[in-house]
């Protein structure tokens, strides 16, 4: 997918507006599994230093195994930015979002989501999307 030369993140002044932008800068499968798998990975060993370890500092592995396997496939995947630069906490909130329609087998939808919002988009990007791929299910 091209950048988007529209809608910037700093454009939209609630999250339910910022959302299809979100899906759609995540319009890949493989670009949505790797944000799945570092963050899940970045939760699963931050709370087994928290609880088992009683070292609070391995919080700090969350948001750097969470981001260390998210935002390469923004550049490489989706050939994009990730959507954190503009509004963490909305990005963040839509990360946990993305992976809760994952878990519960909602994977299509999003493909849904994100082609409707490219569909209305594209032609104010600077070269045409690619076709997001389909989830199976």
């Amino acid at each position: 997918m091209p950048k988007p030369t529209c809608d910037c993140p700093a454009s939209y002044t609630t999250y339910e507006e910022f959302w299809p932008y979100y899906v759609a800068m995540h319009s890949r499968a493989s670009t949505r599994w790797a944000h799945l798998v570092g963050t899940t990975l970045g939760a699963a060993t931050a709370a087994h230093g928290l609880v088992r370890l009683r070292k609070p500092s391995w919080l700090l592995l969350w948001p750097l195994m969470g981001y260390g396997a998210a935002w390469p496939s923004h550049f490489f995947i989706e050939q994009n930015n990730p959507a954190t630069f503009g509004h963490p906490a909305w990005s963040l909130r839509g990360d946990f979002e993305m992976i809760r329609y994952m878990l519960t087998g909602r994977d299509a939808e999003l493909s849904r989501i994100a082609a409707s919002w490219w569909a209305e988009h594209d032609h104010e990007a600077t070269a045409e999307p690619a076709q997001p791929e389909l989830a199976a299910g």
